[in-house]
């Protein structure tokens, strides 16, 4: 007896996908793709909007399509954002079988650490899978080890991993892409920087993401909470209770529901450009501090008592 499926408006057709994407879905009857192709175009609209519908979809996709490694990566992407990170490892180990693509090994990493297993994401960046990624991958998965340093205790580490020559660019050089990459990359390191307790370095990464981030994808600017020339930067919770087990095998049954650390982490699946992957924004945790309230609080503090 199959699953009830989540509906999908009529007006919704699966042709707008991109041709190399339905071509994927070649294997499937015609039928049977159509209804794929329109549970994927459903997925990419509601995944920033209404994640956890997107991820109905993904799955309602998922059991009719299960050996299309398109699908599964559609289906660990959007377990991932609603916090199911056990359920996203599977599918995305078993889309990496079917493509033989590693492109998603930041995004698993990501998973480790929201299953509380940093060390094992610190592993996944020593294989030679992670040799193989672009360099957007290969910052991305930087990213996420030096989160992975700080969940160990290990913040120096973590601000070290994060030196790389992409922080010194020239500001608002490159593609909007590359623009992008560095913005998240001077965010993730102004993280690092509060977890080591360098306060003011911290806030000076996290300016300069801003103004690097002209897409706001950091949310830096926001974080910052500028008005006129007074800056706060806001104190976010990192807490991860993650634990269970490790989510081996094809994983064509059944569903979990692990809701890792702190759920999905701003993805994307860009239907109109012909891919379904995330866009480039897991793996750090924000662990910016209240830079200017501390201080004050110190000093008054200093002043009652004298």
């Amino acid at each position: 007896m199959r699953t009830e499926e989540p509906p999908v408006p009529d007006e919704v057709t699966g042709a707008e996908l991109d041709r190399q994407v339905r071509g994927e879905l070649g294997t499937l009857s015609r039928d049977n793709a159509t209804a794929v192709a329109r549970h994927l175009v459903m997925t990419a609209r509601l995944l920033g909007e209404d994640p956890e519908a997107a991820y109905l979809h993904s799955m309602a996709a998922q059991r009719r399509a299960g050996r299309v490694g398109l699908v599964r990566e559609a289906a660990g992407i959007a377990a991932y954002q609603v916090g199911r990170y056990e359920e996203a490892l599977r599918e995305l180990r078993t889309a990496r079988r079917l493509t033989g693509s590693s492109e998603h090994l930041p995004l698993m990493a990501d998973c480790e650490r929201g299953l509380g297993r940093p060390e094992r994401a610190i592993e996944l960046a020593a294989t030679p899978e992670a040799g193989q990624l672009d360099r957007a991958g290969q910052l991305e998965l930087l990213m996420v080890c030096s989160g992975a340093r700080q969940d160990l205790g290990q913040p120096e580490a973590a601000v070290v991993m994060l030196q790389v020559p992409e922080l010194q660019a020239q500001p608002g050089s490159g593609s909007d892409d590359s623009q992008v990459t560095r913005a998240r990359l001077m965010s993730a390191y102004a993280d690092a920087l509060a977890s080591a307790g360098r306060t003011q370095e911290s806030r000076t990464w996290l300016e300069k993401a801003a103004d690097e981030d002209e897409s706001e994808v950091t949310g830096a600017a926001e974080r910052l909470g500028r008005y006129g020339d007074e800056y706060i930067v806001d104190v976010l919770d990192d807490g991860d209770d993650g634990g269970g087990d490790d989510g081996g095998g094809d994983g064509d049954d059944g569903d979990s529901d692990d809701g890792g650390a702190d759920g999905g982490r701003g993805l994307d699946v860009d239907v109109t450009g012909g891919h379904l992957q995330e866009g480039r924004s897991a793996g750090h945790r924000d662990a910016a501090v209240e830079a200017e309230n501390s201080d004050q609080e110190s000093d008054d503090s200093s002043g009652s008592q004298a």
